[in-house]
């Protein structure tokens, strides 16, 4: 995918995470994200924003150069939501994607951020239609794409305490284009686009695994062929707090 693309994903997915907030209740649990309600959900999603507007437009060199905003009143909320979502797809359609900007990755541009934006609001994007009672997958091109983004930039963050993997996954998309073997190293892990034998293999549509990965889904709707065990210490081992 490219910018543009991403762009086009984001402008998509952030229109119809409003529609599914605006029908729910703020008080309602979000069952993918254990202990939030809607209201958390929506802050959230805002707060992001927010945020990478103003890492991009002010060409931060640290993140705490983002002057911190309080939540405001829940009367508020949606059209804090709205303001900080087109104000988001403007600075990012605005900036060229290789100006040199802080991120938390390796990869301190732009363009990290537009792709980055793209994904945490497709996920989010589930949730909330999850939490209206409804289950709309992914895309499955752009899914793909999220799960190439998160083991590029996720996987190595190790959760403390979590069990080694000890063993190697293959994951294989199967109604869009996209492989991936994952080898445990000593320094954490080996990834390569490619269709190899792993000790275990998570198989099924690339929305199902890239939920499966962001822990929002559990290896029920995926195929697991192989190690179980291993699967279950993959999932489980990356730090996503």
């Amino acid at each position: 995918m490219d910018n543009s693309e991403f762009l086009a994903a984001l402008r998509c997915d952030g229109a119809a995470f409003r529609a599914a907030i605006a029908g729910s209740d703020l008080d309602a649990p979000v069952p993918s994200c254990p202990g939030w309600t809607v209201r958390d959900l929506l802050w959230h999603l805002s707060e992001v924003h927010y945020f990478w507007a103003n890492i991009v437009s002010q060409r931060a060199t640290a993140w705490d150069q983002v002057v911190r905003i309080e939540q405001v009143p829940d009367g508020e909320l949606l059209a804090y939501y709205d303001q900080s979502f087109e104000r988001v797809v403007a600075v990012l359609s605005e900036t060229d994607p290789s100006a040199e900007v802080w991120t938390w990755s390796a990869q301190h541009d732009v363009a990290f951020v537009i792709r980055r934006m793209a994904h945490e609001t497709a996920v989010h994007r589930w949730d909330a239609e999850q939490a209206a009672g409804r289950s709309v997958p992914i895309d499955p091109i752009l899914a793909s794409d999220g799960i190439d983004e998160f083991l590029e930039h996720f996987l190595d963050d190790v959760a403390e305490g979590s069990a080694p993997v000890d063993g190697s996954v293959h994951i294989h998309c199967g109604d869009t284009p996209g492989e991936w073997t994952i080898r445990p190293t000593s320094g954490g892990y080996e990834v390569t686009r490619e269709h190899a034998k792993g000790d275990c293999a998570l198989r099924g549509d690339a929305s199902n695994l890239l939920l499966s990965l962001w822990r929002r889904v559990g290896t029920d709707v995926i195929d697991v062929v192989g190690d179980a065990d291993i699967a279950t210490r993959f999932l489980a081992a990356t730090n996503l707090q």
